[in-house]
């Protein structure tokens, strides 16, 4: 099993499950506000502040209030007027831009780095020497497909992945056209053998410079960011940014004329009104901002939009229905009116049939594979702990049916004592997910292996192959807690559309054991409506790495 936050094969029965910081700070913000409750909601109407109405994802269903001086009520109708009297000069650009051109130079010095040594190779096994030409022609084209893919806007926390799997797509679509090129023009035996040889050379040195330059990011501090709101979207969005320093934003305060009276978040004061948005990006040398939910009107929020850019500060905005905005979207005009069309994906469409063939074959497959390991993993149950070698317990999957999920048995007989229900019914109060070892320790040397290393999930091959689960997934709850958090948790009962999983997004982020079900619920219905096969690939090899880096640990 993964520990402290990693990644998982079935998070729900982790060995020293502890709670990352993203989910115990999450949760211990929602405690202390009375969020312990979560309901389902809306995020308000308008120019709504994140206060109107119940909130989403855990958040309280109380109102908070709104610290607003006498003062600052008169002046705000006077803010936009005042403001559009002032000449603001353009400072230099923020680190977003000069990040791009980092990515775009780096790229470039990867491409002559990768066709040198296509040459050098050349030069030493006796192969023909391919034309500056072609070569030029292939950088360049790798170039241009990688700036048409996005590669050089600037982004917030690009995972090396994905990086690599726009880098594959570009320049295998380079090196195909510019060797269809070469055969067509220059017929010759050798020219798929050297196209072959400069793809694997660029996508390799292309790769290790994007994760050369991940690896630098992780010990330089992020951009300076302020969030204009300091409502309860505007506080989740400061935890979150603190939480995941790997975005490249470090959250250093608000700006809101009437911040809610819900805390403070750490390192996070309210550093002045809109009115004092220019002396706030000044003295915090501010590099980006992210726009939340306030009381501040439409006008007035496209004013301080408007100052912002004039300042050279990059801004993100933060969408009225964020709670359903899939990552596929695309944008249409209508006159200078922009419209957003959202494509979820669709768990009872084509697509979802695909997924459930293919975990099948992988499943049927893997087990032969894995055969010998569980074949050890039986026998050492049953000499340790006794027969049955499986654990069998209910647990809830698709449209909420119930099935039996395997395990080996990691535990040696005494029943689930009082103790650990109570343990459960206390975590579920405090909004935390059941998970890790529940009551009195009864594992025995050999379970405490088998859960280290995962091999105790490895029967759940047998579930995928039935038909009751999938690889990749929502983890499966046991009935009787799934029954209470559908009435208790925010969009619980959303997870049930697509069958569970034996891994999940959810747990490849930490999300496993005692942590933030609200959380773990969002990342679950994150999945689901941004599904591809891709995305499986990834929490797979994800979930594979981390499984080896904990299995040494």
């Amino acid at each position: 099993m993964i520990r402290g936050g990693a990644a998982s094969i079935g998070g729900d029965s982790a060995n020293g499950g502890a709670a990352n910081r993203s989910a115990s700070t999450d949760a211990e913000f929602a405690a202390s506000n009375g969020a312990g409750d979560p309901s389902p909601a809306t995020t308000g109407n308008g120019s709504g502040n994140g206060s109107a109405a119940t909130v989403a994802n855990g958040w309280p269903a109380t109102h908070g209030r709104r610290v607003r001086s006498r003062a600052s009520t008169r002046s705000r109708t006077n803010e936009v007027a005042r403001h559009e009297r002032v000449v603001l000069r353009p400072k230099a650009p923020p680190r977003q831009h000069r990040t791009v051109h980092r990515d775009l130079l780096t790229d470039v010095a990867a491409l002559a780095l990768a066709l040198g040594a296509g040459v050098a190779i050349a030069r030493l096994t006796g192969s023909s020497v391919d034309g500056i030409a072609w070569l030029a022609m292939f950088s360049t084209l790798t170039l241009a497909l990688l700036a048409a893919q996005g590669s050089y806007r600037p982004r917030n926390g690009m995972q090396l992945l994905d990086a690599a799997r726009t880098i594959i797509g570009a320049s295998a679509v380079a090196a195909m056209t510019v060797g269809f090129a070469r055969l067509v023009v220059v017929p010759g035996s050798g020219v798929s053998s050297a196209v072959l040889r400069e793809w694997v050379l660029v996508v390799a040195f292309l790769i290790a410079g994007r994760a050369a330059i991940k690896m630098r990011a992780r010990r330089r501090v992020g951009s300076p960011t302020v969030i204009i709101g300091a409502g309860w979207v505007g506080h989740l969005v400061a935890h979150r940014l603190l939480d995941r320093p790997q975005m490249g934003l470090r959250p250093v305060g608000f700006v809101d004329a009437s911040p809610m009276d819900i805390g403070e978040v750490e390192g996070c004061p309210v550093l002045g009104s809109p009115s004092e948005l220019e002396a706030v990006v000044r003295s915090n040398s501010i590099e980006h901002a992210i726009v939340s939910f306030s009381e501040a009107s439409h006008a007035e929020e496209l004013e301080m939009l408007r100052r912002l850019r004039n300042l050279g500060v990059s801004v993100s905005v933060i969408p009225r229905l964020f709670e359903d905005t899939p990552d596929r979207m695309t944008v249409e005009r209508v006159g200078g009116l922009p419209l957003l069309s959202i494509h979820p994906s669709h768990p009872r469409g084509w697509q979802f049939k695909i997924k459930y063939g293919i975990d099948r074959l992988v499943a049927a497959a893997a087990i032969l594979a894995v055969s010998p390991v569980m074949l050890v993993a039986a026998v050492g149950t049953l000499l340790t702990a006794g027969r049955p070698i499986f654990f069998r317990q209910r647990r809830v999957g698709l449209d909420g049916r119930e099935f039996e999920m395997l395990k080996f048995r990691t535990m040696v007989d005494g029943g689930q004592k009082k103790v650990s229900m109570a343990e459960i019914e206390e975590a579920l109060r405090r909004g935390l997910g059941p998970g890790g070892v529940e009551g009195e320790d009864r594992r025995t040397r050999f379970g405490r292996l088998l859960r280290r290393t995962a091999i105790d999930e490895l029967p759940q091959l047998f579930n995928v192959l039935r038909g009751d689960m999938s690889l990749v997934g929502p983890r499966p709850e046991r009935d009787h807690i799934a029954a209470e958090l559908r009435e208790s948790v925010y969009r619980y009962a959303d997870r049930d559309r697509v069958k569970s999983g034996i891994t999940g997004w959810a747990q490849v982020n930490g999300l496993r054991g005692r942590t933030s079900l609200a959380d773990r619920v969002e990342w679950d219905n994150y999945y689901i409506d941004n599904w591809s096969l891709w995305l499986d690939f990834k929490i797979a090899l994800m979930t594979s790495v981390a499984l080896v880096r904990d299995a040494f640990d």
